[in-house]
């Protein structure tokens, strides 16, 4: 007779992050304000705010093709001057200024995409990243905040994971070592030969 081995009860059930419980929350807020503000913008303007949003992702589509045309170009700029396509931002660089860590087509982008998309809200947001003074300082903002993030988790991404999944009070993995004695190949099986 064989018995299967029970898993220990819970004491209580795993927390839940702070980002699952505020990120619904916070995009519902966000649908909410931008009905909103449709609806008063449709109130005064009439017609016209079909326009708007018509010209918005007209708008955040050449942005976008724009900005992906800059990016390719830099590509193969960086391909047929041999240099490596990874770090690429130096490549337009001149030499009295600072290369950055990124070719400067993220923002615009991002811009683009938040210009499509439909709402006042997220329009704002994408001519921020369009309009050159705040495009820098969220520039900065983000490359201090993926600086700090970088200093706090030491080694790569997979070992990140690896670290957070281990401790998951449900996790699979369990902490341990793999001690392998190396020893020379196994003996070769010599197996009688088939006959038909």
């Amino acid at each position: 007779m064989t018995f299967a081995a029970t898993p220990p009860p819970r004491s209580r059930p795993p927390q839940r992050s702070r980002a699952r419980r505020f990120v619904p929350l916070g995009i519902a807020a966000w649908l909410v304000l931008e009905i909103w503000l449709l609806t008063l913008v449709a109130d005064a303007a009439g017609g016209l705010t079909v326009l708007l949003l018509l010209a918005g992702v007209v708008a955040g589509g050449y942005v976008i093709k724009r900005a992906g045309r800059r990016a390719w170009k830099n590509l193969t700029e960086t391909m047929q001057a041999g240099g490596d396509p990874a770090a690429s931002s130096g490549a337009s660089a001149k030499p009295g200024e600072r290369a950055s860590s990124g070719s400067g087509n993220t923002l615009p982008m991002l811009g683009g995409l938040l210009l499509m998309f439909p709402g006042l809200v997220t329009d704002v947001a994408g001519l921020l990243c369009l309009f050159p003074p705040t495009r820098k300082l969220l520039h900065r903002r983000a490359e201090r905040f993926l600086s700090r993030q970088t200093r706090r988790t030491p080694g790569s991404l997979g070992d990140a994971f690896q670290q957070a999944r281990m401790h998951q009070p449900d996790g699979k993995v369990v902490q341990g070592e793999v001690v392998r004695e190396d020893e020379g190949p196994a003996p070769r099986r010599e197996d009688p030969p088939l006959t038909r």
